[in-house]
Parts: C-alpha cells; structure tokens; sequence
C-alpha cells in the first residue's frame, strides 16, 4: 500500500507533529470529502507500507522526524512544490531563497533522486507571460543545482475547484489569466515546453508533465506520475502492490494510494489550490484540528477496522 500526505493539505510543512503520531500509533482515518460520516481506517504498520509519498512546500518541520521514520523501516520520497510567484497567487510561502535551501538540505539528508521538483501549476497571465516562466524556471533549475533529478510540471486548471478563489482574489488587481492549454495559445504551449525541455537537458533533469493529455515527448517531456510505482521500484528495490488510480483523471498515471489528512486545513492558503476550496471553512477547521486525532480533525467512539491493501 501507497501513502499520500498528502494532496489534501500540507503535512510537512503544518501537521507533521500529527503524522508522526499516526506513524507511531500505526494507523490512520480517512475521511470522505463529501461524506464525513463515511471512515475508513488504514495501516501504518511498515510492513504494510510500501511507500509515503509526500507533497510539501515546505519539508522543514518534518525533517526532524526522517531519522526516526527511517528507523521504523519507512521509504519515501517527497514531492516539492517550488513556485516563483509572488503573493497574488501564494501569499504565505517563504522567500525563494530559504525555500531552496530547504530543498537542498532535504536533498543532502535523503538524495537528489528523492526529492522532486514541482514546477506547479504554470500559470499564465499578463504578468507571468512564457518569457517569464522560463526565466523563473531556469533560475531555480540552476540555484538548485545537483540537489534534484526531476522536474514535474502541470498547467493551471481553469475548471478546478480552486479557479474561484483565484478569481475572487485578483478581482480588481489588473491581473488577466490566460488558459495555455486554449488553442489560440498553441504557440505559447509550443514556446514554454520546448524552453522547459531544454532547461531540463541543460540541468540535467528528467522533466515530465503531470496529468496532462498533450503528448509533449518531441520536447523531451515525458507523462508523469506523482504516485510513481516505477521509480518507487526503482529507489527502494520493492515493488509496490498497488495498481493505476482508477479514482483520479484519466490523465493521470499516479498508483493508488490511501491520501492521509483533511481538505481546507492549509494555512498556505495558495489562491489556485483545488485543496483548499473554502476560505471560511480553512479558519473553522485549523481551529478544529485535534492532534490526537486518526483523521485530523474528529474523534471516534471506537476503533474501526483498519485496511492493510487498498484492493481488499
């Protein structure tokens, strides 16, 4: 089994004292978004885990426990999100600079090949034109250095669940976003992911898309997976007993896996995130957080039945 910490929210970077917790108390609750009365528990026992995958702008808080979660037995690798916007799109991320040398200290603690990339979404705007974007992304493919091996992209979703808030957030501010992915912006798309591949071989970095329909391989972009069973395979020696996720779009490559935390519980509050669909409930749900809590935010009456495979 596959662990995702996660695509809901941030744990690294907010909840990693709560994740350690489940770690130590071997199990977690999964909650259904839209029905919170629907609970399934998962194993936490490393024999059961063939992997945790997390997804963070910020690992800092949860490098602390790596030796301990090395200890246990656990392989993981972590997806970096590292963006060059400023507050109209990310308004609580750290400066560019600590946000680097974070990434290179988690590389120098765990490897390169451990930590990847995430050049996400690209977002494309009469402030943040193809131009930019590739001048952005070579500057940190080159402040980065050795410290990674792969870079993920995907584009903005302009039917996301977070294009909303986005939208409520620039109203007013002048801001005009544009869908790269339309087909009058073929020959933006062309221009960005053939700067993007050759950043890549200049860097030398496997890039790929992330749920992305177009076939970008003459660019020397390959489709992705997050959730990626090969190079689980490939950097643990063991085969995760996991197959495609038949839940997620039909773009995407990602494994099935059991996505640990809650929606609306980021204090990054990044204006495009899908995770985080609800301003009012992003206060009501820090507030709830319960750190002796299986799913993050409730208490149960009675230990349910815990799952040790997704398929079962």
């Amino acid at each position: 089994m596959i662990i995702s910490a996660s695509r809901r929210t941030d744990i690294p970077a907010f909840h990693s004292d709560w994740f350690m917790r489940r770690i130590r108390e071997e199990y977690f609750y999964r909650v259904n978004p839209f029905n919170s009365k629907q609970v399934t528990g998962f194993s936490l026992r490393p024999e059961h885990v063939d992997a945790i995958v997390f997804w963070t702008k910020n690992p800092g808080p949860l490098m602390a426990h790596l030796d301990e979660l090395n200890a246990r037995g656990f392989f993981y690798y972590f997806q970096f999100t590292l963006n060059p916007y400023g507050s109209e799109y990310e308004p609580n991320v750290a400066v560019m600079a600590e946000r680097i040398d974070t990434f290179k200290k988690l590389a120098d603690r765990i490897g390169a090949e451990r930590v990847i990339w995430r050049y996400d979404p690209v977002i494309l705007s009469n402030i943040t034109p193809v131009a930019w974007h590739l001048e952005q992304a070579e500057r940190i493919a080159s402040r980065l250095e050795s410290s990674t091996r792969r870079m993920m992209f995907s584009f903005y979703d302009f039917y996301g669940k977070g294009n909303g808030r986005l939208d409520a957030a620039l109203k007013g501010s002048g801001i005009i976003l544009e869908d790269i992915t339309a087909a009058e912006k073929s020959c933006d798309l062309h221009e960005l992911v053939k700067g993007f591949g050759k950043i890549a071989a200049d860097f030398n970095l496997r890039i790929f898309s992330c749920s992305e329909e177009i076939d970008l391989t003459r660019f020397g972009i390959e489709h992705g997976s997050c959730i990626d069973g090969n190079l689980i395979e490939e950097l643990s020696g063991s085969k995760p007993a996991a197959a495609k996720d038949k839940n997620q779009r039909k773009s995407c490559g990602c494994m099935e896996s059991a996505d640990m935390g809650m929606y609306n519980t980021c204090s990054f509050r990044c204006r495009y995130c899908y995770a985080n669909f609800n301003e009012k409930m992003i206060d009501i749900n820090l507030k709830k957080h319960d750190p002796a809590s299986p799913s993050l935010l409730y208490r149960y009456p009675e230990k349910m039945r815990i799952r040790t495979s997704l398929r079962k």
